[in-house]
């Protein structure tokens, strides 16, 4: 059931929370890995607000969130139950790839349909996200 508002509640995306245990350890990885910008570093009353973002899509984007309780350090790399965090999306799938090998990320599932490319990664943490390219016609 596909429901409209006359009137969007939303004008965008905003963050996606990601638990880390280390943020500048995680920040290397998504930003000199994977190519993310930061777009907000701040340290307030001791915790640090850090927000990441692909180059032209902000301001939607990733928040790097240090666990600080147990359980919060128990759900690193499994916040989603095993399934994928994030899909991302590519123009040269072949690049990713060997961007990741190239930096010792855990690559597996490559796979191409009719109308797409893509590999699952993990990063730092066990996090999976996928890559794809769409390849189709609606490319």
């Amino acid at each position: 059931m596909t429901r409209s508002f006359e009137v969007p509640l939303f004008s965008a995306l905003g963050r996606v929370v990601v638990l880390v245990a280390d943020t500048d350890e995680a920040l290397a990885f998504y930003r000199d890995v994977l190519g993310f910008t930061v777009l907000h570093d701040q340290a307030t009353d001791g915790y640090r607000y850090l927000h990441l973002g692909l180059p032209s899509q902000e301001p939607a984007g990733l928040w790097l969130m240090t666990a600080t309780t147990d359980r919060e350090r128990e759900l690193i790399g499994q916040q989603c139950g095993g399934q994928p965090l994030l899909v991302l999306y590519t123009d040269d799938l072949d690049h990713v790839s060997r961007r990741l090998h190239e930096h010792g990320a855990r690559v597996w599932s490559e796979q191409e349909d009719d109308t797409s490319r893509s590999l699952h990664f993990a990063d730092l943490y066990g996090n999976i996200i996928i890559a794809a390219q769409l390849t189709g016609p609606s490319a």
